[in-house]
């Protein structure tokens, strides 16, 4: 293997880390500065770890490894036409293995969180980081707006 396909490589491997999302309580995204949100206020019923997984779509690992797949399987397999099928199939392949990377990659562990309101019994159920630390029993504020909630501890 020469220095160019490891070069390859480390780029692919260095965007990869860069797509992670954050869902922590802690950090706004821009689209979330100056909106109005509401905070109610509850106590902290169940909290269980789980898994968050990336949504179903191809992204930089599936085109990077289909590129990758496809140009090694072209160059190393076959002449002619079945230099052109291996280069397709080594797409396939590629793709599907940069797919399943990229989701390992962006697979994170997270806490649903269970709150009883205050104001009116009712339950909410929350997925977010597990930042900031959150116990059950603990009281908290549940901020919201129309698209996004997070449990933060309430305020003495």
């Amino acid at each position: 293997m020469n220095t160019h396909w490891i070069k390859i490589g480390l780029l692919s491997a260095a965007l990869l880390t860069g797509c992670a999302s954050n869902d922590s309580a802690k950090i706004y995204t821009q689209n979330e500065t100056m909106q109005v949100a509401r905070a109610r206020s509850g106590q902290i019923e169940q909290i269980r770890d789980v898994e968050v997984k990336p949504g179903q779509q191809l992204g930089i690992g599936g085109v990077a490894g289909g590129v990758v797949g496809g140009v090694l399987a072209g160059n190393h397999i076959g002449q002619g036409t079945g230099s052109v099928i291996s280069s397709v199939f080594g797409a396939l392949l590629g793709g599907f293995i940069g797919n399943q990377l990229e989701d390992n990659m962006r697979t994170k562990m997270a806490k649903e969180i269970t709150v009883r309101m205050h104001d009116n019994g009712e339950r909410l159920v929350i997925v977010q980081d597990a930042d900031p630390a959150l116990r059950v029993g603990q009281k908290v504020d549940v901020i919201a707006n129309a698209n996004n909630a997070r449990v933060v501890p309430a305020q003495p």
